[in-house]
């Protein structure tokens, strides 16, 4: 019988430091490829705007993962690269921007458990949704992690959806 790797082996997700952000892009470049991939500006502002809404994934030091999520508008999801400028005070959803995972950490729970962390961000923010956009027809993972599709979503690009997932109060 195989036993589940002791806590030193398996993935943990931290806070993400400015010193992460050369990973963050090869990251990137290697889960997503050219059309969907962001240049480090981007992710460093987004780390600047809400560094509790971002977070590596590592192991034994390596990097393997990353989170970004912020609050934002629900009817104006931003675009692929797009420099914010500010977190909006009026921001009406959480917006999970990104969970890339390298093939090693995939079917280790880290995508659960980053999907509970925004759950929690959500939930301080007092907002009572998270929404995203599924790329590539991962609308099938999402859904299993409790988002709805709303829409397609052509600005992503063919195979995009807009998804929502509603934070109930009484969920662990």
């Amino acid at each position: 019988m195989a036993q589940s790797p002791s806590p030193q082996q398996r993935p943990q997700w931290r806070l993400m430091r400015v010193s992460d952000l050369d990973d963050v892009v090869v990251i990137a470049d290697a889960v997503h490829g050219p059309a969907y991939s962001e240049e480090r500006p981007a992710f460093a502002e987004r780390l600047a705007l809400y560094p509790s809404g971002c977070r590596m994934l590592e192991r034994d030091g390596t990097p393997l993962g990353y989170l970004i999520s912020h609050p934002w508008h629900r009817a104006t999801p931003p675009a692929l690269n797009e420099v914010l400028g500010a977190i909006p005070a009026d921001a009406d959803t959480f917006y999970l921007h990104d969970i890339a995972l390298l093939p090693a950490t995939r079917g280790s729970g880290a995508g659960a458990e980053a999907v509970a962390h925004v759950v929690a961000c959500a939930r301080a923010e007092a907002l009572g949704e998270i929404g995203l956009i599924a790329v590539a027809g991962a609308d099938s993972y999402w859904e299993r992690q409790g988002f709805a599709r709303l829409s397609p979503y052509p600005a992503y690009g063919p195979e995009c959806w807009l998804m929502r997932r509603i934070v109930e109060d009484d969920e662990a």
